[in-house]
């Protein structure tokens, strides 16, 4: 296995890469404490394999993900062998299952509470402030589907001008206006101001701008999402990275997750495809570093609307997608595809479940055969992972397992 120069920065003569490719919302079966969340029984990617399998996909299998599920086939799977990878699960140790602490987990920080969330919609101390910095009344204030919100509401909104506020079982303080109404731009500065608003107590993890357009009937949000996120409250691979000089490129709402610290090169994202395209387009541009891009089709469209079938259909588009990323990689590159928590399907509810996370970890220099990492005790792990790789200073949480 080519290793890493020992060290603490990194070596000029080096192009050390990391590649992290996130499936948002593919779970790996509900962790030991599901049952406080209502998950027990969530178990997102062995759900869609076993209801829509066996599926073509080579790249990933060939990274070890029916190994993680099937350790040596058993159980009568016979599909292509794993090669020269690192593969198994890790277990959150932030609590919750949001998409921040996620992915601030990922890179190497550990939450110690959860961040609020508001399954009866929110308090007079968020609403009335917000009402009276927009100078207008809002509609809806409950936990809620958002496409079907929009169908519920869309009319009283045009009619009215209130915006649409609604939340889920994410912490999450989301905000729709139909673009003929309301600019995208000033939507945005209403999130802006419920961003102000939403600290301490109600420090949600994210509020998110829906714009949408269509008539009655026909609502459909368009692609000018944007998230404001909470900085994180400590250190991630990223700021150390962005620190000792790498240059580090987040797609889509990579950058917005992390409130755009620590990264130097945001880049356009949007679905699976364009997601895909983006990072092809990085591999070819940024010699080292880190490139992070999540999937968010799996849990947006797939997950959060109990699509499983759309999440089986996604899941082989990806697969020739990581078949064009592993033709990109070079020696001293190291990929990892792995998911930030789950949102099974199948699951009763639509909202992200409880669970493991699947770990696949692959370099160009790797010569081991496959090693089974079992059952990691944090995502941090990946982070401190890729600390190492890049020869960074180790993170506060996470071990590194190359």
């Amino acid at each position: 296995m080519i290793k890493p120069t020992p060290g603490l920065s990194p070596d000029p003569e080096r192009k050390q890469r990391v590649i992290l490719a996130v499936l948002d919302g593919a779970g790996a079966g509900a962790l030991p404490d599901a049952g406080a969340y209502g998950d027990e029984r969530a178990d997102t990617l062995r759900h869609v394999l076993a209801r829509h399998g066996p599926l073509d996909l080579p790249h990933l299998n060939g990274l070890g993900l029916m190994e993680i599920f099937y350790p040596h086939r058993k159980r009568g799977w016979s599909g292509p062998p794993c090669y020269r990878s690192f593969y198994g699960r890790m277990a959150p140790l932030s609590p919750g299952k949001d998409t921040t602490s996620g992915h601030w987990e990922l890179a190497g920080l550990v939450l110690n509470k959860p961040f609020p969330v508001y399954p009866r919609g929110f308090p007079p101390a968020v609403i009335e402030p917000f009402e009276q910095a927009i100078e207008r009344k809002i509609l809806g204030n409950v936990a809620a589907s958002g496409t079907e919100i929009i169908a519920a509401l869309g009319e009283e909104h045009l009619r009215t001008g209130f915006p649409i506020v609604y939340t889920s079982a994410d912490s999450v303080f989301q905000v729709a206006a139909h673009e003929a109404l309301i600019p995208p731009e000033q939507l945005y500065r209403w999130c802006r101001i419920a961003r102000e608003i939403l600290q301490g107590e109600h420090g949600v993890g994210r509020v998110i701008a829906r714009p949408f357009t269509g008539a009655a009937g026909s609502f459909t949000r368009t692609g000018g999402r944007k998230d404001f996120s909470l900085s994180p409250p400590g250190a991630t691979l990223l700021d150390k990275a962005a620190g000792a000089g790498y240059p580090v490129a987040a797609i889509g709402k990579v950058a917005d997750i992390f409130n755009h610290r620590g990264i130097t090169l945001p880049y356009p994202g949007g679905g699976n495809e364009a997601t895909a395209e983006s990072l092809l387009a990085l591999l070819k541009i940024v010699p080292r570093g880190i490139l992070w891009a999540t999937f968010g089709d799996f849990d947006t469209l797939y997950g959060h609307r109990n699509d499983s079938a759309g999440f089986a259909s996604a899941l082989k588009h990806f697969d020739l997608f990581l078949g064009a990323i592993l033709s990109e990689l070079e020696q001293d590159d190291l990929l990892f595809v792995t998911a930030d928590h789950g949102c099974d399907p199948t699951h009763p509810g639509t909202d992200h479940t409880r669970e493991y996370v699947p770990l696949m970890a692959w370099s160009p220099g790797f010569e081991q055969e496959c090693v089974n990492l079992g059952e990691r005790s944090s995502l941090a792990d990946l982070g401190a992972t890729a600390a190492s790789w890049l020869n960074l200073p180790p993170l506060e949480f996470g071990r590194p397992f190359l």
